[in-house]
């Protein structure tokens, strides 16, 4: 052998022997690193899983709150009409009345004419186009209901045409309510008998059965009289600027 091959084989010998010697020292940094990268990778997509595990958790959870509170508003709606029928049966002692009230949740669709607030068309599925319904908003008078081309729209409170029998005040002044802009209301028809004053509440009679009796409208700005009767100009509850979701009182017993 010359000298140049036992160089050679002397040297693969050692890096042979060097590295069975050696093998933990080579391989655990190289190891440890990967482990770092694997860790972080798997606490990376549990981080994801978990993330997207509580988006869906809390989207479903808003779904259902959702949905009770749309539940809860019609409830109480009805247990309104519950509470102030029942509150005449108490006076009356032997009323026999069957009391079976139904209101459907309805939304906006759409203006039913460009630039005239005043009039929505509804998406509402069960109705009857010979009939007038009373709209509710938050437990607030909002308007009516009405039947164009076969379909349903409301006229809000701000529409003239939008009229139903009201109460005013402690004594309970009747009158019928109408439209006139978007910020107030009129009652007309008011006896000249019954005392009536700024400040008093109106609210619903339900004698025209669109109503339950006893929902909000507004509060009196001022009184006029004329002819007989008073009128009364009133600030709506209802913002006729943001129609949205409603309650349609499709029976009141």
């Amino acid at each position: 052998m010359n000298k140049e091959l036992v160089g050679f084989l002397f040297l693969a010998f050692a890096i042979v022997i060097g590295v069975l010697k050696f093998t933990n020292w080579i391989q655990d940094p190289f190891i440890g690193g990967l482990n770092s990268v694997k860790n972080f990778y798997h606490e990376s997509v549990e981080g994801i899983d978990s993330s997207i595990d509580e988006h869906f958790s809390q989207q479903e959870t808003i779904i259902a709150l959702q949905i009770e509170n749309k539940k809860y508003k019609e409830n109480n709606l009805l247990a309104q009409e519950f509470a102030t029928e029942l509150n005449a049966m108490f006076k009356e002692h032997n009323s026999d009345l069957e009391i079976s009230p139904k209101v459907q949740l309805v939304k906006t669709l759409s203006y039913a004419k460009f630039g005239d607030i005043n009039r929505v068309w509804l998406d509402m599925k069960d109705y009857n186009t010979s009939k007038v319904y009373g709209l509710v908003s938050e437990g607030i008078s909002a308007g009516i209901v009405t039947f164009k081309h076969g379909q349903p729209m409301a006229l809000l409170n701000s529409d003239y045409k939008c009229s139903y029998t009201v109460y005013i005040g402690k004594k309970r002044a009747p009158g019928i309510v109408h439209g006139k802009n978007t910020k107030e209301m009129v009652v007309e028809f008011i006896p000249n008998w019954i005392k009536i004053e700024a400040g008093d509440k109106v609210f619903t009679s339900g004698l025209d059965n669109l109503f339950f009796r006893g929902l909000r409208v507004g509060k009196v700005l001022e009184v006029t009289k004329s002819q007989g009767f008073q009128s009364a100009l009133i600030e709506p509850y209802f913002d006729v600027t943001d129609p949205g979701y409603f309650h349609v009182i499709m029976k009141r017993y």
